[in-house]
């Protein structure tokens, strides 16, 4: 009598899959899966057993439960545009894509809220809220293509972090599935709740490691009447940085303080013919917003206090189509970059602003150091810088160098006392140097709070920590 062949590992999962959800929403195939197997890390990847696309909370508890039954990990993902590797799979584990869960849901202009699916887009929230008069603040780099729930499950920030802060400070309420495929409802509409523990924003930067998020209630805020733009050149790094913190002890907080180095200007002006001087050391991109003539009075005092300390000229937008233009010169900045080498390594990490010329002058004796192309730009308004690693991943001896030059990178942040991450999260890419930083027992707490909520370690796994 012959012996069956033994069914291949997770044939009877994907079965199950199927049956729950519907044949044409789970994906198997080699070639089908490949795009789900790496985000926007560079060099990280690893293929899924399997992609399943959720259409409500219903199906994402119903996933769940049959990867715990199957002891199965999932990783949930969005448009996976995100730079820590927190969307690439773990081995053999069940991807669960939540595009297709990408309605807007209600939008409440008597209490300035918006409620969405998880899969909606970052931009389609911006917009529905700007043509309602309304103002969704968080912009992350991607947020053409981001989707609200990773920008939620990374805690993502943006070019005007510094005046109205990240997305932690816009969720007012989340639709959670957990571990055991049990639904919650976290938070409410209500501006003061303080019930409980504060279960919401434990959610917030979770990164997928303690449930999935379905359901997103986002605060708004009334649109500002007016922006003024800036573009200010520098000869001196030291004299942008001491021109920030000028703006700052000035108590004026711009909408966005952005800054380009070298490098960068060069890579941006080649590729958007912007008008960008390219024997400038530094530039800052600086947006106020709020009532006209406040707006046009924190522009006048800004133009002052650059050219008070170093700014060789100072360019003020004349029109919104110039604003617009001006601002692609911080926005392309990663696409400039990318046309020089066949890999770019996007880094993220996080100073006090006291420290910002300091940090930008290890990185440049860091890449030195290490014989490597680094460009830098980011959030000077708040201490977030962008190394940028221009590098080619197929060059063994170079990578290594590269590791090399982001442990002395991380190193001299924490030195410094910054964070490792200020705005793409921990993922796979951080995770060997998050103990640095919050020391024994702030790591090991995250970790007594990660096994109470996914006891079985099959949300995320491997993210953040290893259990």
């Amino acid at each position: 009598m012959n012996t069956p062949a033994p069914s291949a590992p997770g044939t009877a999962l994907i079965a199950a899959l199927q049956t729950s959800l519907g044949a044409d929403q789970v994906l198997t195939a080699s070639e089908d899966i490949i795009p789900y197997g790496f985000d926007g890390t560079a060099t990280l990847k690893q293929r899924p057993l399997a992609v399943v696309f959720a259409r409500n909370a219903a199906q994402v508890s119903a996933v769940l439960k049959l990867a715990r039954l199957h002891h199965a990990p999932v990783v949930t993902r969005g448009s996976g545009t995100g730079l820590s590797g927190g969307s690439v799979p773990s081995t053999a584990a069940i991807v669960l894509c939540l595009v297709k869960m990408d309605r807007i849901l209600e939008l409440d202009t008597a209490n300035l809220t918006l409620r969405a699916e998880a899969g909606a887009i970052t931009q389609t929230i911006f917009d529905a809220a700007s043509a309602a008069g309304l103002f969704y603040p968080p912009d992350p780099g991607s947020m053409k293509i981001s989707t609200i729930g990773g920008n939620v499950a990374e805690n993502s920030g943006g070019l005007r972090g510094l005046k109205y802060g990240v997305t932690r400070d816009y969720v007012m309420g989340l639709e959670v599935v957990l571990a055991d495929g049990s639904i919650c409802w976290l938070g409410s509409k209500c501006v003061k709740d303080v019930a409980g523990y504060n279960l919401r924003d434990l959610f917030v930067g979770s990164e997928g490691t303690l449930g999935v998020i379905t359901q997103v209630l986002l605060k708004l805020l009334p649109q500002p009447a007016a922006r003024q733009t800036l573009l200010a050149m520098f000869s001196r790094m030291d004299s942008a940085a001491e021109t920030v913190s000028a703006i700052i002890a000035a108590k004026i907080i711009p909408c966005t303080l952005e800054f380009l180095d070298r490098k960068t200007i060069r890579c941006v002006e080649d590729f958007t013919h912007v008008g960008l001087p390219l024997d400038a050391e530094a530039i800052l991109l600086i947006e106020t917003d709020g009532h006209p003539a406040a707006a046009t009075d924190e522009a006048l005092k800004i133009e002052d206090l650059c050219r008070l300390h170093g700014a060789t000229s100072v360019k003020r937008a004349a029109s919104a189509s110039e604003a617009a233009l001006l601002a692609t010169a911080r926005r392309s900045a990663f696409s400039a970059l990318a046309r020089l080498r066949p890999t770019t390594i996007l880094e993220d990490v996080t100073v006090p602003r006291s420290e910002l010329a300091g940090m930008i002058r290890d990185v440049e004796a860091i890449a030195l150091k290490h014989d490597l192309n680094i460009a830098t730009f980011g959030h000077f308004g708040d201490g977030n810088l962008h190394p940028t690693i221009l590098t080619d991943e197929r060059n063994t001896a170079e990578m290594h160098r590269v590791e090399l030059a982001f442990a002395d990178i991380v190193s001299a942040t924490l030195a410094r006392g910054g964070t490792i991450t200020g705005e793409h999260g921990v993922g796979l890419a951080k995770k060997p140097f998050l103990r640095r930083q919050l020391g024994d027992a702030s790591y090991d707490l995250l970790k007594l709070v990660k096994r109470s909520l996914d006891p079985d370690n099959l949300l995320n796994p491997g993210k953040i920590f290893d259990l």
